[in-house]
């Protein structure tokens, strides 16, 4: 199971970190979080995770099954420059979205993305605060290993 050394708040941003980048959940209480998925979405091709895929499925499920063996924070980083609603209301908007298929595009409609909006009412990623170097290597990076994974699964059909 993840480590983890803080105590989660219904509302709270949950970091999860994985082996290639972060995935993001907004922790609901009772040990439940809501995150997207590539888990029972309609996908543009059947074999993709849930990095590449084209709809991505909201779900909620136990954060100790969603982290699995990885670890994760509570992260609410953009507090120090947004108000967060109120807890009630980010849960209440949150479940509206359980069962829902929604875009999903790593540089402009992440998992972040979804979980900031419920939060702060507003998209935020962290290279959308950046205009470091860094910032749009990271963007870039992240379309380049699209492109590529697009490309091989378009290759391994051949």
């Amino acid at each position: 199971m993840g480590q983890n050394n803080s105590n989660p708040q219904p509302g709270d941003l949950i970091e999860i970190d994985r082996r290639v980048c972060q995935h993001w959940a907004l922790y609901t209480g009772n040990g439940y979080v809501i995150h997207v998925t590539d888990e029972g979405a309609h996908s543009s091709s059947g074999t993709i995770t849930s990095v590449w895929a084209a709809m991505v499925k909201v779900k909620k499920e136990l954060l100790t099954k969603v982290a699995g063996n990885d670890k994760w924070r509570v992260n609410n980083k953009y507090d120090r420059s947004r108000t967060p609603r109120p807890v009630k209301e980010i849960i209440r908007r949150a479940e509206r979205w359980v069962g829902r298929e929604v875009p999903y595009d790593v540089p402009w409609k992440n998992c972040e993305h979804f979980v900031t909006k419920l939060r702060y009412e507003v998209e935020l990623y962290e290279q959308d605060k950046e205009s470091s170097s860094d910032g749009a290597a990271a963007a870039i990076g992240a379309i380049v290993a699209g492109a590529v994974a697009v490309a091989v699964m378009i290759l391994s059909r051949i």
